[in-house]
């Protein structure tokens, strides 16, 4: 749309299906990569992609004619066909279903990059349970607990 000017920052987070920390140190930089590039992809800009063994952040700029969801059902599907495709593990593997989504200001886009950067560090002293809690508590999301998430069968 001609002469619409925007600046819309969203951090994302979503897990490995079953919170398993199936995301390895050899791989995790390619697999941040790819998630970025699918971003770009659809349109938006990536920003930073970084996250732990058993979860990924993504910050980015997001246009006001995408779909959110449908961007992330997009980036979850094409990086696990990705880590499937290379063979990373024995077992398939798979993303659990939905995915937090935060918005924020460009003047909180310093303090979200570095939280999002010093992922390893923080969970050092915090759980990515607690953490997530956390984020859905300060943005006031209402959550069900029993469905926060899923637990192997």
């Amino acid at each position: 749309m001609a002469n619409t000017y925007t600046q819309i920052y969203i951090q994302t987070v979503f897990v490995v299906k079953y919170r398993q920390a199936l995301i390895q140190p050899e791989w995790e930089h390619d697999l941040h990569r790819v998630i970025g590039h699918q971003i770009n992809e659809q349109g938006g800009k990536s920003i930073i992609v970084n996250g732990i063994s058993d979860h990924v952040h993504c910050f980015f700029h997001l246009k006001p004619t995408q779909n959110l969801s449908e961007m992330m059902k997009h980036v979850k599907s094409k990086s696990s066909k990705w880590i499937n495709d290379q063979k990373f593990l024995k077992h398939h593997f798979s993303w659990q279903s939905g995915f937090g989504g935060f918005s924020y200001g460009h003047s909180q886009k310093s303090q979200v990059y570095n939280y999002i950067h010093n992922q390893k560090t923080h969970h050092q002293k915090i759980s990515f349970a607690e953490e997530y809690q956390k984020l859905l508590n300060s943005f006031e999301i209402d959550y069900n607990e029993q469905y926060l998430f899923h637990k192997p069968e």
